[in-house]
């Protein structure tokens, strides 16, 4: 079960909107996730509008999942709003959570165990009566069966003569250990025979693991967000757990073609949350399956599995190397046969290229986010190509009029084809001014400039301590209506440094 439109949404920094919460959900249903929770009506106008819309979309795999509180104390079921709101959003599931931590009982909601287990058999069996799928969240089980076990079983065992469909064991806290749930859900199956989920925080670094062993103690029901999104420090990750589950435990959980679409669900979910996807994100991210060591490289060119635990096409990624100072020669033999260009352990420029390399890196350049810059190096030592036009010299000046308004203004000389062209452009900064500069010259010699977008621009201060006198690392990322690229330049100024990775960035439009 996916909560990244309920618990997902509780992230800092997201801020759904209903249409937000309709692509995601449909996002989900595509890539065969069984149950998508969508938010707590009862809770605020945006989520009862986003049930209300949903009702138009035919899911094909999954059910929509509804999500209260139990009853409120000393008020019968049938007078609450929130689960009269509840039941108005129209859901095959609900999903219902109730305090069985007696602190929680006690301190938080201030009334006696006796009718706290009241109200979860009364909520589940009323919902049940209304036809209903009812998911009971226990929520804090793991630190109420710590404190209280006998208590927190006794939640448990309420929701179950009510007729619950799934008791979901909430570490709601993030502090339990996967041997500790172990324990604890070996007792629990001796007490109860309803099927067992887990809901899981990540606030120890363990809530996929827990997850996962979770399942192997006899749990059918797992509920996770999306690239781990949610609040504090996030939920459990349905983007390491369903390939966890799929690969590793050989659970069908998802079809294959399924699983194949999990890394672009992953970055297509985080470009909707307007949130950076790490890099580093297992299975999916980026550099999930980067291989940048030589040694490493090597192996990987012989074997795939030499350092890698799965084939990363299994869950939509690819297999990447980067070059570096710690690049051997495999490496520059793997990234030339991705440029098309056959270059062999023998080839006299080889040893040139891992100089340059080392030497630019100590500059301070990195190629892992300026590839294209890479490849235009690689095939610029190798003569395979030249360049498209050629700089004599170039002047920003910025300035501030006494009306408060601030200017750049950029000027230009280059030489394209053996003739020499001056040209002028105005700019909100240093680089947009040279962009306009320069594609006032270049788009009627090479018109495919027209289709190049600035998407990016980053500076990095490389030596803090030199001060202002420090080298600056620009990486400028460009696109076309085709695919996107990155451009490094470094430099101690930092208009020089731009300019560098503006020119590669249409020197690698242009071959």
């Amino acid at each position: 079960m996916d909560t990244t439109l309920r618990d997902g949404a509780q992230t800092e920094g997201i801020s759904f909107t209903v249409e937000d919460k309709l692509k995601i959900a449909r996002l989900l249903d595509d890539f065969g996730i069984h149950y998508i929770e969508g938010g707590w009506p009862g809770s605020n106008p945006k989520d009862i509008e986003f049930f209300e819309k949903a009702k138009d979309i035919k899911f094909t795999h999954a059910k929509l999942v509804a999500f209260s509180s139990t009853r409120r104390a000393r008020i019968k079921v049938e007078d609450d709003k929130n689960i009269a709101t509840l039941i108005a959003a129209d859901t095959p599931v609900v999903s219902i959570f109730g305090k069985t931590w007696d602190y929680h009982v006690t301190d938080a909601l201030g009334i006696s165990l006796e009718e706290n287990l009241a109200m979860i058999k009364d909520t589940i069996a009323y919902l049940k009566s209304k036809g209903k799928e009812v998911i009971f969240d226990a929520e804090h089980f793991f630190d109420g069966y710590k404190s209280n076990p006998t208590y927190a079983l006794k939640c448990l065992k309420a929701a179950e003569e009510a007729e619950a469909d799934i008791l979901c064991l909430c570490d709601t806290n993030g502090g339990s250990l996967s041997f500790e749930a172990q324990d604890i859900i070996g007792e629990v199956k001796k007490y109860t025979k309803t099927d067992l989920g887990i809901h899981a925080h990540n606030d120890s670094e363990c809530a996929v693991s827990l997850s996962g062993m979770a399942v192997k103690c006899g749990c059918t029901h797992v509920q996770g967000t999306i690239n781990g999104y949610g609040e504090r420090c996030g939920n459990a990750n349905l983007c390491s757990i369903i390939p966890i589950l799929k690969l590793k435990m050989k659970i069908d959980c998802v079809l294959d073609s399924g699983l194949k679409g999990l890394t672009e669900l992953s970055r297509h979910v985080a470009e909707i949350a307007n949130l950076p996807v790490s890099a580093h994100q297992p299975f999916v991210g980026r550099s999930a399956f980067s291989h940048k060591g030589g040694v490493h490289v090597s192996a990987v060119l012989k074997h795939p599995r030499t350092y890698e635990h799965i084939n990363p096409e299994l869950v939509g990624n690819e297999r990447r190397v980067t070059v570096s100072e710690l690049s051997g020669i495999s490496n520059l033999i793997y990234k030339a046969k991705e440029y098309g260009v056959d270059l062999k352990k023998d080839t006299p420029e080889i040893k040139e290229l891992i100089k340059i390399l080392k030497d630019m890196e100590h500059q301070g350049y990195q190629f892992e986010e300026g590839e294209a810059s890479f490849e235009l190096l690689l095939k610029r030592t190798l003569g395979l190509i030249k360049p498209a036009f050629d700089l004599e010299e170039f002047k920003v000046e910025t300035g501030k009029r006494g009306s408060g308004e601030s200017y750049v203004d950029a000027r230009i000389k280059i030489k394209v084809k053996g003739k020499q062209y001056e040209s002028a452009g105005l700019g909100d900064g240093p680089i947009n001014a040279l962009d306009n500069a320069l594609r006032k010259v270049l788009e009627d010699i090479y018109p495919q400039i027209k289709e190049i977008k600035l998407t990016d621009y980053k500076v990095r201060v490389l030596d803090s301590e030199a001060g202002t006198a420090a080298k600056v690392r620009v990486i400028v990322e460009s696109s076309d209506e085709k695919r996107g690229w990155g451009t490094v330049g470094v430099s101690t100024n930092v208009i020089e440094a731009s300019w560098l990775a503006l020119k590669d960035s249409i020197e690698y439009k242009l071959i």
